[in-house]
């Protein structure tokens, strides 16, 4: 798969939104599920959210729910991740991972099972 490049990270007050995007390079983007985690300081890597290949499949951390949306474009190799009424707890480093996978209806949750990942982008809350 190559590359991954996050972007969109920033900051921003609670209550805000952002919106991350994650570029892959490669011609086979479709052929991979796609996931965010985050780290905060001195914490382990914690799953966001996934999404299988074609994008009618996603999953999302139980405590993330209806503020979250995942999504994708394959024409654009690109994943995002809409966040919504951000908390001051959302404060990590955001990063992407995409694994190839063979079920179109596979969504990855655990971040082992990634094979590939972006270098992160820092989103910061502020209360």
């Amino acid at each position: 798969q190559g590359q991954l490049v996050e972007s969109g990270g920033g900051l921003v007050q609670a209550g805000g939104s952002l919106r991350l995007s994650c570029v892959a390079s490669g011609r086979t983007f479709s052929g991979y599920a796609m996931g965010w985690f985050r780290q905060a300081p001195g914490k382990e890597r914690e799953f966001v959210s996934a999404i299988s290949r074609s994008g009618a499949y996603t999953h999302y951390a139980d405590s993330l729910k209806g503020r979250f949306t995942i999504s994708r474009d394959n024409a654009k190799n690109t994943v995002y991740l809409q966040m919504n009424s951000l908390l001051p707890e959302d404060t990590a480093v955001y990063y992407c991972g995409a694994v190839s996978v063979i079920r179109a209806s596979y969504v990855p949750r655990y971040s082992g099972e990634y094979v590939y990942w972006g270098q992160g982008t820092q989103v910061t809350v502020s209360s």
